[in-house]
């Protein structure tokens, strides 16, 4: 006889109001990563900051509140309503049996109010809070350290400049876990020893991390490494690290600094020395000097994730090994005693040759996770390099410009590589579409160009 599945009960997230398309991605991999799906009793509108799951237990909404850096807080939900009247109606109906274990006379409690999009006076605080009098709370009063939190959360909208008297959406629940919001300052790049000029935002590099699905003893691998910004994100979550990455000076901490009013690298100033900062370093494998269009590695399934920042040609070159001479003929020629130059490396070769290698070196169920430059006049979902051994899981936009954007492209190994996937995105003719990208850095800088031309045009006037 099959076990029941457990009931689903509702939990309140309360999300940051930033990477708004990166939340749901995360939420859902997370909840995946858990052994739970993203489920939710009424339709989530993508850009409010209040959002109801139903998962089937409190352990997993604590597990996932050790993860995420997209939501604040999580809440098991009484109550929640269109009115004060439809919240207190709601909390009526609540379980008398699911709220005394909170209420008992030997505990302490205290309600919190939080107010998205208006501003409360502590007066009308207090007019919410004896309005709950009708619930049945028999513990003391403890602001400083009770051992029990409620909260009310109201939602007045989004538009700032026209703000209701009265909530469109009223919320009460138990306060259960606060997210990881605070990695974001902790693993702040300003107070980080290695630095580049492409160093990834400590939020954006966990919100990778998560959509990766990384999990402790993973092995985490980032062709381009750069700084390793990546791998701290997977490193800090238990995952095992390594990447590499065509420039030496980079790799071994070498050359000149990326900071203001510093001239050279000092010599704590590398990956290894970023991960010790961290109290990170034994999660560290090494980083290599390599060339990423061309494996150095044996065959078979090395890597739980592939979680990577590829050069666009702005501010990092796009380069691989050998001349820009060099044809089919050369390369298939001995190089024993030829020492490779740098050459171009364009975007749909750098793109192409990170799928297929990903298709082959990821375990089953592994992810991929990379950004994608676009120049968004001309973006088309036909444009996302595909892979028939890897499934597309999440395409979120991040703003560079006006005409400008690069895409957080998670895809999950769902088909074992073959000898015949070797240059099977050739077949389909999705090669040709994606060329037009190997000028995104002209179209770049045009812009740019325009933008200067257009401010000085108005100075002028």
């Amino acid at each position: 006889m099959a076990l029941a599945a457990p009931a689903l009960r509702p939990y309140l997230l309360l999300l940051a109001q930033e990477h708004l398309e990166f939340r749901l991605p995360e939420i859902t991999s997370l909840l995946s990563l858990y052994g739970g799906q993203f489920s939710s009793e009424r339709e989530i509108r993508v850009n409010s900051p209040f959002w109801i799951l139903t998962i089937p237990s409190e352990e997993m909404a604590r597990g996932l509140m050790k993860r995420t850096v997209c939501a604040k807080s999580v809440f098991e939900l009484w109550g929640h309503g269109g009115s004060a009247g439809e919240l207190y109606a709601s909390l009526r109906n609540y379980p008398m049996a699911k709220m005394l274990p909170y209420l008992q006379s030997d505990s302490t409690y205290k309600v919190h109010i939080h107010t998205f999009n208006k501003t409360l006076t502590q007066a009308q605080k207090i007019q919410k809070i004896d309005a709950l009098e009708f619930l049945p709370f028999k513990g003391k009063v403890n602001l400083k350290n009770p051992e029990h939190v409620f909260w009310i959360l109201e939602d007045y909208g989004m538009d700032p400049n026209n703000v209701p008297e009265e909530p469109f959406h009223l919320y009460f629940g138990r306060w259960i876990a606060d997210g990881q919001r605070e990695l974001i300052e902790s693993y702040s790049v300003k107070k980080r020893h290695f630095i580049g000029n492409t160093s990834m935002d400590a939020c954006l590099s966990f919100i990778m991390a998560n959509h990766g699905r990384v999990k402790p003893n993973d092995v985490v691998y980032d062709p381009f490494v750069g700084t390793g910004g990546l791998l701290i994100s997977s490193a800090h979550f238990g995952a095992y690290v390594c990447g590499t990455d065509i420039d030496y000076n980079t790799i071994h901490g070498l050359g000149k600094a990326s900071r203001k009013n510093q001239k050279w690298r000092g010599p704590d100033e590398n990956i290894r020395a970023n991960l010790r900062q961290y109290g990170l370093e034994k999660y560290y494998l090494d980083a290599l000097v390599s060339d990423s269009s061309r494996p150095i590695w044996r065959k078979g399934m090395l890597f739980d994730a592939i979680i990577t920042d590829p050069p666009y040609g702005i501010r990092e070159a796009t380069r691989r090994t050998g001349s820009q001479k060099e044809t089919v003929k050369t390369a298939e020629r001995s190089t024993e005693n030829h020492i490779f130059v740098s050459s171009n490396y364009h975007l749909s070769d750098i793109f192409f040759d990170l799928l297929k290698f990903a298709a082959e070196y990821l375990v089953m169920g592994g992810r991929l996770v990379y950004w994608l430059p676009v120049y968004r006049p001309e973006y088309t979902e036909e444009i996302v390099p595909r892979h028939p051994c890897l499934k597309l899981i999440s395409n979120c936009e991040q703003m560079l410009s006006s005409h400008t954007s690069r895409r957080l492209i998670t895809m999950e190994k769902v088909k074992e590589f073959k000898d015949q996937d070797q240059n099977s995105y050739l077949l389909d003719g999705q090669y040709t579409p994606y060329r037009g990208h190997n000028s995104f850095r002209e179209k770049y800088f045009s812009g740019v160009t325009k933008r200067i031309a257009k401010e000085e045009k108005d100075n002028q006037k």
